[in-house]
């Protein structure tokens, strides 16, 4: 049950990592505004190298919510109309992707060039976490403030160790707790043109403040995560398949291998050719740690 009030969440503490440590081994096993960047978000600054230090506190699930993170799908690449598609993906959600869709079809259709084209077009990773900046060098102002902040599955998978450790004279550590959690170091390179975030680790665990009334404060000043995966803020399979089909180039080509719509009756559905496979998509799956070096290929 989500915590309602300050005092539920110091409460049920070892609940909370009970049930934190479940949905990370679940999930172990959002969307470009035209209106500018979203402020609620912080982002590390990185030098002319790539690289860059910071150091944050997760934070744990906001009011009334359950879990401290939330997993998203996307997509974003460069389609041969010189468009892009820059889209979450419904599979966030648990419904059927037109990009999803497609990318099975070229990957089960035998031709190594369209494996190419599935992998060039694979779902993008990230997840979406409240987080209180307690160093930031490059921009001292955001320091003691909540945002939210994107993250790839390399810095969850750190998460994930630091939770479920692998040697016996290790105990577990939920960073999400703000008297037992840890700050996080993190610690970017620029490696092979993408950045990389091995360096980073967890300091020891303190607490963020000795005073209940000043962690109540920070926590109280958390974003809700489940806007970014409440179905109504995402686009329909029928909207998404529109801009697919114009960024690929397919609208009014016959014969090509995407589905009109989700709900076209069997029989009548217009493929060429489609063959199901089973749902694990990890072909088509990437980490997002560096989802801007597509976005900044927007504007080139």
């Amino acid at each position: 049950m989500a915590n309602t009030s300050f005092s539920d969440l110091k409460k049920s503490r070892q609940a909370q990592i009970d049930k934190l440590t479940q949905e990370i081994n679940k999930v172990s096993s959002p969307q470009q505004s035209n209106n500018g960047p979203d402020e609620r978000f912080w982002e590390p600054t990185v030098d002319k190298a790539g690289n860059g230090y910071a150091v944050i506190r997760f934070l744990p699930a906001p009011k009334g919510e359950d879990f401290p993170f939330v997993r998203v799908f996307s997509h974003g690449f460069k389609g041969p109309t010189g468009s892009w598609y820059i889209e979450n993906s419904l599979t966030t959600i648990g419904k059927s992707d037109p990009c999803s869709d497609y990318n099975t079809t070229l990957w089960n259709s035998g031709s190594e060039s369209d494996k190419e084209q599935a992998r060039a077009q694979k779902r993008k990773l990230h997840f979406v976490s409240n987080i209180m900046v307690v160093k930031d060098g490059e921009n001292p102002q955001n320091e003691g403030k909540v945002f939210l902040f994107k993250y790839g599955k390399k810095i969850f998978d750190k998460i994930n160790d630091l939770m479920n450790p692998q040697f016996d004279d290790e105990q577990p550590v939920n960073p999400f707790d703000l008297w037992e959690g840890a700050n996080f170091k993190l610690k970017i390179r620029k490696v092979e043109g993408y950045r990389n975030y091995d360096k980073s680790e967890f300091d020891s665990p303190s607490a963020i403040s000795d005073d209940d009334s000043e962690l109540e404060a920070i926590w109280n000043q958390e974003y809700s995560l489940q806007d970014f995966i409440d179905p109504k803020n995402f686009k329909s399979y029928e909207e998404l398949k529109t801009k697919l089909d114009r960024v690929l180039g397919l609208t009014g080509v016959p014969g090509k291998l995407v589905q009109l719509t989700a709900e076209a009756p069997k029989g009548k559905q217009k493929f060429a050719e489609k063959t199901k496979t089973s749902k694990d998509e990890s072909p088509f799956d990437e980490d997002d740690d560096d989802l801007e070096h597509i976005l900044g290929k927007i504007n080139d």
